[in-house]
């Protein structure tokens, strides 16, 4: 098969939570241990950290990788879910895996993938553990892809356990109060593995407590800390808790590694370059100014949309889709009422109907047109834009993707 064929053949013929919802989600880690063992233990092979949470995963993975790697190591990145290319999610020192690396994978395992029948995520992370080990990877930061005690990377014994912070999102698969779902995420936390946790409040933090107690695991929280001077380029105004929590992790990593003042500081500034990450607080232009950011729940939508508030613009655009199973009257009240919506909708099989989401906005008074794509959407808010106005772009990471 080449590259295409075999993203396809992953994409279509199993399961994958990024397109399919509630279909590609498992309820044990089984099929992932059973992979595993096939594989000859590559999870094994090389140290980790392990990144859980509602929000900023995939910030904090990439400011850690990218810390680590100015420090001079050789460090595996994987994230999820990827934008434009399936390779964005398996990366070493910022340079995706390679298409020959991928295909000849799946190739010679597809047999026992259709037999046991993987899903797409177990076999992804499959994939990221086999190419670290074989690369030799000093040290891999491994992104949660949902939850986390029956998360599909949860098989690995990291040097940290990072949760960076609890909000109601996945609420049908992980509980509907955030003590419920902290307890999912804090199922990462591992016998006497130090764990960081970025943010907190009165629900969260006893379970947390009570976790790190059974596991007999050091427990820090970042929240407490003074704020981190550091310059980042990643701009958005939840970096900053983001930025706590990785400079928590990685003074704890320094009894592992040599890391060093001037390597966080270029870490944190070459943070994009070094990792490639993409749609957070990303400024596409500056006349109008232009940004788009994959914030999708009401814990990140709620920075973000101040964040917007704080610039000075003379009328707001707002190209916005979502998919289908976003709980919109949580979200839906976030949003200002004086701006221009361009209602639209990602192109794959979760996007919400534009027309369905205009009417859902409708009743919290925001008003605006329905385009049949998210280009077209962005296109007419850019052509009915002057220089002094602002446009946003977000909803949902698939929104980003088809802009970026």
């Amino acid at each position: 098969m080449t590259y295409k064929e075999t993203t396809d053949w992953m994409f279509q013929q199993l399961p994958m939570f990024q397109m399919q919802g509630a279909l590609a989600y498992k309820k044990d880690l089984t099929n992932t241990l059973l992979l595993v063992d096939y594989l000859n233990h590559p999870e094994t092979k090389f140290k980790s950290i392990h990144v859980a949470g509602t929000n900023g995963k995939g910030s904090t993975s990439s400011m850690l990788a990218s810390i680590l790697q100015e420090a001079g190591y050789k460090v595996g990145l994987y994230t999820s879910p990827h934008l434009k290319d399936f390779r964005e999610r398996i990366r070493i020192n910022g340079e995706m895996i390679s298409e020959d690396f991928v295909v000849e994978f799946v190739s010679n395992h597809i047999r026992f993938f259709e037999t046991n029948q993987l899903s797409f995520f177990e076999m992804t992370v499959g994939l990221a553990f086999d190419y670290f080990a074989k690369e030799q990877v000093d040290v891999a930061v491994i992104e949660v892809g949902m939850g986390g005690r029956l998360d599909a990377t949860n098989i690995i014994n990291p040097l940290v356990s990072v949760i960076t912070n609890i909000g109601l999102d996945h609420t049908q698969f992980l509980g509907t109060t955030l003590a419920k779902i902290a307890a999912e995420k804090a199922g990462i936390v591992k016998f006497e593995v130090p764990v960081v946790i970025g943010e907190y409040n009165v629900e969260t933090k006893p379970v947390f407590l009570d976790k790190s107690n059974s596991e007999n695991a050091r427990i820090y929280f970042a929240q407490d800390n003074p704020k981190v001077l550091y310059d980042c380029a990643l701009l958005g105004d939840y970096q900053e808790q983001n930025k706590k929590t990785v400079l928590q992790t990685i003074q704890l990593l320094q009894s592992h590694f040599n890391i060093e003042e001037a390597h966080i500081q270029l870490g944190l500034k070459n943070v994009v370059q070094n990792s490639g990450l993409l749609g957070r607080w990303q400024i596409l232009q500056q006349q109008p100014f232009i940004v788009c950011d994959t914030a999708h729940n009401s814990h990140g939508l709620k920075i973000v949309l101040n964040q917007i508030q704080h610039h000075s613009f003379e009328t707001l655009h707002m190209v916005l889709g979502v998919v289908d199973d976003k709980d919109l009257d949580a979200i839906l009240p976030l949003f200002p009422k004086n701006a221009k919506y361009y209602f639209c909708s990602p192109n794959i099989s979760r996007g919400l109907n534009a027309q369905i989401l205009k009417e859902k906005a409708s009743a919290f008074d925001l008003i605006g047109n329905v385009f049949i794509s998210v280009s077209e959407a962005y296109s007419t808010a850019i052509s009915l834009a002057k220089d002094s106005d602002f446009i946003y772009i977000g909803g949902s990471t698939f929104v980003v993707a088809e802009i970026v």
